[in-house]
């Protein structure tokens, strides 16, 4: 588990790339490389305000729906920004991990995962997620598939244990806290297959502001809106009781 006192764990579902670029009268991919620099700016904006966890949607299991064009340009893409990214990550002390499917994503691409998530395995700083090909549905659907297995050899379950299931289907077998504040850019109000399990008690923050023009600010906007927010987990606050 991540020590005691560690920083939130949020979720950003990055939308607006493609609007960002239509509105310069630009291509799409234009947008995605924009968007991959919001990502940098993003990451390195919650290394200084202690989020412990930050999990981004970069590329949904439904997203292969894409022109197969914007799609391939996509997979080069994230492949030269974790080549990039990793050296940064190592020299910030954050321990990078993806997240979702990898049997449908190109083998250099997985190679270049395989590689970030050795080189900054021993980091403690911060954890960013990054979600590839990653469906939420499915991976419940996974888990599930697991725990009647585990069902059937007479293990009892709990949602701890339902919880490290769904991450090793995911590939991510490290626990992280559950959510605690999901945010979304570019004016939707949607989880979009994010998370769903992970989320059960996460605040949601929508924000109006297209990914490639989101950073610090704006996430410190979020973090503030959380921390505004009354979190009680279906209890009653003492306070409030009295």
């Amino acid at each position: 588990m991540l020590p005691s006192g560690a920083g939130p764990h949020v979720a950003l579902i990055m939308d607006g790339n493609g609007r960002w670029a239509a509105r310069r009268s630009r291509p799409r991919p234009a947008g995605h490389v924009a968007g991959a620099r919001a990502a940098r700016r993003v990451v390195e904006a919650a290394v200084e305000t202690g989020v412990g966890t930050l999990t981004l949607y970069a590329f949904s299991g439904d997203n292969w729906r894409r022109p197969a064009g914007e799609v391939s340009g996509l997979m080069r893409l994230f492949r030269r920004y974790l080549a990039i990214e990793t050296a940064r990550c190592v020299t910030n002390g954050v321990r990078l991990s993806i997240i979702g499917r990898r049997d449908r994503l190109p083998g250099a691409l997985c190679r270049a995962i395989e590689a970030a998530e050795q080189a900054t395995a021993a980091c403690t700083r911060m954890r960013p997620r990054i979600a590839l090909d990653y469906s939420a549905r499915d991976a419940i659907v996974a888990a599930a598939d697991a725990a009647r297995g585990a069902l059937a050899r007479g293990e009892a379950l709990s949602r701890a244990a339902f919880a490290e299931m769904l991450g090793a289907v995911s590939h991510d077998h490290a626990p992280v806290p559950d959510v605690d504040v999901l945010v979304r850019t570019g004016g939707e109000q949607r989880l979009s297959d994010f998370l769903l399990w992970e989320c059960a008690y996460a605040e949601l923050v929508f924000s109006p502001v297209l990914w490639p023009d989101f950073g610090a600010a704006e996430l410190a906007s979020a973090l503030s809106e959380f921390a505004r927010r009354e979190r009680r987990f279906g209890a009653v606050l003492s306070a409030a009781a009295g």
